[in-house]
């Protein structure tokens, strides 16, 4: 069973598209691949969610699945809670995914927000889900200012449940990074734990779909079947050295 699930340290950071990324990739090698969400909040019945937008990406032979759907966009046991509607039990998303699986060479498991994210009142979280499942878990990171203290939090927080996760991905790498996203080339993989697995370009999501997939390769190392190199990939965006305080000039 290859089950991956993925969560962002934070919401809005890309955590769709770099799952798109992520089965394009697949795909393109000759895997059969579902994409799995688990809560879909902010969207009415029939408005396309994460899932379709992940299909529209990746393209033809993308299974998607969808287990609930709640019309304002909070945290899933919120967003239940203030429809009278039932929110989802960890159980049901293994289980899920176990059924997915059992057909499919890769399952991904796209979270709602970041990793400690309520899904019912009792505080069940997607780690839940995926300890039940022993399955590990792909962070998807912001570039700049303030992601190494959010994926460090969720990395403890996977390391304290017991969760195996693979590394971390950029999920918008910005066209011109400032400082602070060229250090955390270097920093992130210490933040993590974990090695720097990929960035994705900003605004990725808006390519053509045909573009998106013969270019999602070299947005991924090869552990997600891609071609992408973390160290050329930091190197090229270096920042200068610093002497006493000053750029050498």
């Amino acid at each position: 069973m290859s089950v991956l699930f993925i969560t962002g340290t934070g919401t809005e950071i890309g955590k769709t598209v770099t799952t798109a990324a992520i089965a394009a990739a697949a795909l393109a090698n000759g895997r059969t691949v579902a994409v799995l969400k688990p809560a879909q909040t902010g969207m009415a019945a029939g408005e396309p969610g994460d899932v379709a937008e992940a299909a529209r990406l990746a393209g033809p032979g993308l299974t998607t699945a969808e287990l609930a759907r709640y019309p304002e966009p909070l945290a899933p046991a919120t967003a239940a809670r203030r429809a009278g509607l039932p929110p989802v039990r960890p159980h049901e998303i293994a289980d899920a995914a176990e059924k997915l699986a059992a057909e499919h060479d890769l399952v991904l498991v796209e979270g709602a927000g970041g990793l400690l994210v309520r899904f019912d009142e009792t505080g069940a979280t997607l780690a839940h889900a995926a300890k039940a499942l022993r399955a590990p878990m792909l962070m998807v990171a912001q570039a700049g200012l303030g992601t190494l203290n959010a994926t460090a939090l969720t990395a403890l927080a996977l390391r304290t449940a017991g969760i195996d996760t693979p590394g971390v991905v950029i999920g918008s790498w910005p066209a011109e990074p400032d400082l602070a996203s060229r250090c955390n080339l270097a920093d992130l993989p210490d933040a993590a734990g974990a090695p720097l697995l990929g960035a994705v370009p900003e605004g990725a999501g808006a390519l053509v779909p045909a573009d998106f997939r013969a270019q999602a390769p070299g947005w991924l190392a090869p552990s997600l079947g891609g071609v992408w190199d973390a160290h050329a990939f930091a190197l090229d965006f270096a920042p200068p050295a610093v002497v006493h305080g000053r750029s050498p000039r």
